[in-house]
């Protein structure tokens, strides 16, 4: 089992509430925090007083105001010491861990990345306990570890099937707990990357958002009422039966015209594999699309149209207030964005109000944050860990 965290007990709920909201949207004024929470002066005051005497809040100075113009002005915004504590967040791929190390705000501070020569369990955790230590001797004080795995996590602990990885049952947080003598939280990878936009990313303060990655696979992420919504096909093959256009390509993953062979970078290299009979690289196919190359632009015509279709799907049937379109593969927005913005205009109602659409570049980097985002949650919330 794990050591037991090192989190924010013991505090009220009432307390708790004040703390998480200045750790995602703060510095916050007493006025704003106490309008965002719904509470008086009064309250707040009570609520913010053995937080500021434990340290877990510290008064700041304001945005634009001289130290001459505070004289007088005894209420300061109140903010957390984001530097206080040190994270880990790993991101397991078939032939890759990626680390890295960020504050209590999620900034990464450091990185630290290692090939997988194995898929082992105990071996891997062998891995990830020696990246740990590596990273600790730079960053004393890590109070927590999070892991994002491609597949269904049970319990935040048990990977109960990764196909990536060959896992089955497999208790990773116990064997990286042991090794390492931290709280570990384990989740599936796109769902860490979503709590992580969640709280301190695009859909910070928002009801309803979702998140949609395109790479390796298609991920679907929805946040309503500002938490996310768990759901047990997470990365289990979203988007292959999700029938975008039914005379479209055949590919080996996914059904005819499915969003999947339309939209995937295995799927797009696929089909122009078999069409040319020679292989290119993702960003190749993307260039050779923005030259006019016929075959490329035709291929990276019908993604764009696919992904524009899908995205106005989502928005007609969730309303969500943004989707953040983010992946290895969201350079498809650079050499067609206006199609995609053509497609989700004619799959709208006309008086719909337009899609607030973000596109995030991501690197493994930024699902290993997503796992260290996990792992602060432990810390600040109390969740059950290993």
């Amino acid at each position: 089992m794990t050591a037991r965290a090192d989190n924010w007990l013991p505090l009220s709920s009432g307390e708790r509430a004040v703390a998480i909201e200045v750790l995602v949207h703060g510095p916050l004024s007493r006025t704003e925090l106490a309008r965002r929470l719904d509470l008086s002066a009064g309250s707040l005051t009570r609520l913010t007083k053995p937080l500021i005497e434990s340290g877990l809040l510290v008064e700041v100075p304001e945005a634009g105001v001289s130290a001459e113009a505070r004289q007088g002005r005894p209420s300061q915004p109140l903010d957390v010491v984001a530097e206080s504590r040190a994270f880990i967040g790993f991101k397991i791929t078939g032939d890759m861990v990626y680390g890295v190390v960020t504050t209590l705000r999620s900034e990464i501070v450091a990185r630290h990345d290692r090939p997988l020569t194995t898929q082992e369990p105990a071996e891997v955790a062998d891995l990830l306990g020696e990246m740990t230590a590596e990273l600790t001797r730079d960053h004393p004080g890590i109070a927590g570890v999070g892991i994002g795995v491609g597949g269904l996590v049970r319990d935040r602990s048990v990977v109960a099937e990764s196909p990536f990885l060959g896992w089955r049952d497999v208790g990773l947080a116990e064997l990286v707990a042991e090794r390492t003598g931290l709280p570990v939280v384990v989740e599936n990878d796109l769902a860490s990357l979503v709590e992580a936009e969640t709280w301190f990313g695009a859909g910070r303060g928002l009801d309803r958002f979702v998140v949609l990655t395109i790479g390796a696979g298609l991920g679907y992420g929805l946040v309503l009422g500002g938490r996310r919504v768990p759901c047990a096909e997470e990365d289990r093959g979203f988007g292959r039966h999700w029938i975008l256009r039914p005379d479209g390509p055949l590919t080996p993953d996914g059904q005819r015209g499915s969003a999947v062979s339309l939209l995937t970078i295995p799927s797009i290299r696929y089909q122009i594999r078999a069409a040319t009979g020679r292989d290119h690289t993702y960003e190749e196919i993307l260039a050779l699309a923005a030259e006019g190359e016929p075959m490329s632009a035709r291929v990276v015509d019908e993604a764009a149209c696919a992904l524009g279709t899908l995205v106005a799907q989502i928005s007609n049937f969730v309303m969500p207030q943004k989707i953040l379109l983010a992946g290895e593969g969201v350079g498809l927005m650079d050499v067609a964005g206006e199609r995609v913005r053509e497609t989700i205009r004619a799959n709208r109602h006309p008086l719909a109000a337009p899609v607030a659409l973000e596109t995030k570049v991501s690197d493994f980097h930024d699902w290993a944050r997503g796992a260290a985002v996990l792992a602060i949650q432990v810390l600040v919330l109390g969740l059950a860990q290993a």
